[in-house]
């Protein structure tokens, strides 16, 4: 079947179609995408604006009319963070309803984390043993730790890039000092949550998904996303240092010159590597595989199992 996924996240908005049936890889048929920035359309009380909700809906429209024009047999619809801590979220998501006639569910954080976790197990499959994943997204870091399809410890921590970004490093570039306070905040958050993932034990393979891990490592020298899917792509750790020193002395507009870098992810990646090498530092990972599918995947994955049962 043919089947759309519109994912609603921090930083963009996504439209995913694929054709897949049940035991089959799905295989990417278009998309679309938003750069729509949703935590740059936050209100002082924590509500999304209403030019942000303007945005939003012009995306789910679009979506829509592109999914039918593309044939998808069904169009699913979710939201991570920035809906789900949004102080109108349910009004803004029921604005999101009744204008694209679809039922967009917002995820929990460990939603997130086991959906993201059952896509990397399906891409890197049983011989890939007890698996530990990362995904930095926009508002939150996910991670999950297990041996099966759904992961026996799943955390989210509130230390997503954008997040980080606005709270923690403010400046063009940031002062050594916002930066070593940014990195002492993070880390002191990201020991208080992961103590689930720590008490499970070590891991066989240890993958990061998500464009910010991407991003990083295509800045430490893994081959560009031109080269396709299944080449093997690896983010160091002691390369991911260097290049948090590199990044902490750039203005955004030398970061957006930088290989694997977008326009809309230049003012992250500085968060998103602080963030990285704290959690590859306290997990003791020196080396994490870079895998190419996440939470979408994780979402048609698991919609293609409901429908097969």
């Amino acid at each position: 079947m043919r089947l759309g996924v519109i994912d609603i996240g921090s930083n963009t908005a996504n439209l995913l179609i694929v054709d897949a049936h049940h035991g089959a890889k799905p295989l990417p048929a278009a998309s679309h995408k938003a750069a729509l920035r949703l935590s740059e359309h936050l209100a002082d009380d924590g509500s999304v604006r209403a030019d942000g909700v303007a945005d939003l809906v012009d995306f789910v429209r679009q979506a829509r009319h592109l999914a039918e024009e593309q044939g998808a047999e069904e169009l699913l619809g979710f939201a991570t963070s920035a809906i789900r801590e949004s102080a109108n979220g349910p009004a803004v998501l029921q604005a999101l309803n009744d204008a694209s006639g679809l039922d967009i569910q917002v995820l929990s954080g460990v939603d997130e984390a086991r959906l993201t976790f059952l896509a990397a197990r399906r891409w890197l499959g049983w011989s890939a043993g007890t698996l530990l994943l990362l995904d930095i997204g926009g508002g939150s870091l996910e991670l999950g730790h297990g041996m099966d399809e759904g992961p026996d410890a799943a955390v989210s921590v509130p230390l997503g890039a954008g997040r980080v970004t606005r709270n923690l490093l403010p400046g063009d570039p940031p002062s050594p000092e916002v930066v070593r306070e940014a990195r002492k905040t993070i880390r002191a958050t990201l020991a208080a949550e992961v103590r689930p993932i720590v008490r499970a034990g070590a891991a066989d393979h240890a993958v990061g998904t998500s464009k910010t891990f991407r991003s990083l490592a295509r800045l430490t020298g893994a081959a560009p996303s031109a080269d396709g899917p299944y080449v093997r792509r690896v983010l160091n750790r002691d390369a991911l240092g260097a290049l948090v020193d590199r990044l902490a002395r750039m203005p955004v507009s030398e970061r957006v010159r930088q290989p694997g870098v977008s326009v809309e992810r230049a003012p992250q990646v500085l968060a998103g590597a602080l963030v990285a090498e704290a959690a590859m530092d306290l997990l003791r990972l020196d080396t994490l595989e870079i895998c190419p599918w996440a939470l979408r995947e994780g979402v048609i994955l698991r919609r293609l199992e409901h429908l097969a049962g």
